[in-house]
């Protein structure tokens, strides 16, 4: 056994590994087959748009006729699905992307549906859901409703049909993977439910999605199955673990021009935006993404085969069809909860030594633990685990550049608890 050469592993946790293995491995080669395939499609695109050495050279100043940012956005589009894309180092964060999204096609007196109940917590602030805040979506006068999920987590078909009966909404918005919630994530064949729901009833309506996770988990997009505009962050799926920020905007033409126009002003658009030599990041990023969200994927099924044998509930199941790369694992206890998180932080290639403590983090509004020893901060295609302290204390984990140091860092967790007693085995 590998591991025991260079970590400290509890030789009880040896054999659950080597039978989590055992439990994955068919679910590993459905895996394999996805990331063949995405691969091969972002190969294409390279391919196709003529990607030289001269595409990456970058821009300064204002950025115009950045040829090599053109070709990413081409080949972004081509990815994804779509007729056009944005993607640029300036979005901060996913938030920001999405949030430059909404306001750029959403106007004073529009509303827009939830399909997808609450949504996670730091886009309550962009929607003003709670709290008007200043440059909000409602500060502007952007009306929000949200149809509830069904008891089972699962979205309600009929609900959002009568919703969209009762009034007219501009934009029908879905979240696809799961936040800080215990629901599915969406995969692309229910994706293509909500969407084919939406355009029976309202077919004028915007049909966004939050891509956030999901990029390259399965072989199409929502783009694929009628997405009107789809939105994502580098650093986790998309950037491959080598973009250092960013996002993506993706979808239908118009709709990705107003985005433009609101990235940067009236009048310039997408015309501008020096990409400053960051462009050979995004492409070698975005080259490397489905075999590095593979690797993801990979790390998810085994820490749901551990942990379930383990005795913990998890989701989604070893065996079950996934719409993102992150992983619930509910620990049933704060000590639980922080132990995993201190654990697998001490197998991260980067702050190793770091101990987490949970801390009042900026848009949550319970104090959050996470683990993230990255490579670039708070990059979540690579591994790392977080969650807030409340019931049920779940740790939801994402990530992995390589499998075989991310199932050590799995390993790591459960380790910890075992010593913290917040795990129990024979």
């Amino acid at each position: 056994m590998n591991v025991t050469n260079f970590f400290d592993i509890d030789k009880r946790l040896l054999d659950y590994d080597k039978k989590a293995l055992e439990n994955a491995s068919k679910a590993f080669e459905e895996i394999d087959d996805i990331t063949e395939y995405c691969q091969l499609k972002v190969l294409s695109a390279f391919i196709k748009n003529g990607v030289s050495e001269a595409s990456m050279a970058g821009s300064t100043g204002y950025g115009y006729d950045d040829r090599g940012r053109e070709i990413l956005e081409k080949i972004m589009a081509e990815c994804m699905g779509a007729e056009d894309a944005l993607m640029r180092y300036s979005f901060n964060s996913g938030t920001h992307t999405l949030a430059v999204a909404l306001f750029g096609v959403l106007r004073p007196g529009d509303k827009v549906l939830c399909l997808t109940g609450r949504p996670y917590d730091t886009i309550t602030g962009v929607f003003g859901i709670d709290n008007v805040e200043d440059g909000s979506l409602a500060d502007f006068g952007v009306k929000y409703a949200q149809v509830d999920l069904l008891p089972d987590g699962t979205p309600d078909i009929e609900g959002i049909k009568e919703a969209l009966k009762s009034d007219t909404y501009k934009m029908a918005y879905i979240q696809r993977s799961r936040g800080y919630s215990t629901r599915p994530s969406l995969t692309i064949s229910v994706i293509e439910k909500i969407i084919n729901a939406v355009r029976e009833v309202s077919p004028e309506s915007i049909v966004m999605v939050d891509n956030c996770y999901g990029e390259f988990v399965e072989k199409k997009e929502p783009c694929d199955v009628g997405a009107d505009l789809i939105a994502g962050s580098l650093i986790k799926n998309p950037g491959g673990g080598i973009a250092q920020t960013g996002g993506y905007i993706a979808g239908r033409h118009d709709l990705v021009e107003k985005c433009a126009v609101r990235m940067t002003c009236a009048g310039v658009g997408r015309e501008i935006g020096a990409t400053l030599g960051h462009s050979r990041e995004m492409y070698l990023g975005l080259f490397s993404a489905p075999h590095v969200v593979g690797e993801a994927l990979k790390t998810a099924i085994y820490t749901a085969s551990l942990f379930e044998l383990l005795g913990f509930p998890v989701t989604p199941s070893p065996t079950e069809k996934r719409g993102d790369i992150i992983q619930c694992i509910t620990l049933g206890s704060e000590e639980g909860l922080v132990a995993f998180c201190q654990g697998m932080q001490s197998g991260a290639p980067v702050d190793s030594f770091v101990v987490p403590e949970p801390w009042d983090m900026p848009g949550y509004t319970d104090p959050v633990i996470m683990a993230a020893g990255a490579f670039t901060l708070g990059a979540s295609i690579e591994l790392s685990a977080d969650g807030p302290l409340r019931e049920p204390y779940a740790a939801w984990m994402q990530g992995g550049l390589n499998f075989h140091s991310a199932k050590t860092g799995v390993l790591l967790a459960a380790n910890k608890m075992l010593s913290q007693k917040a795990l129990n085995i024979e």
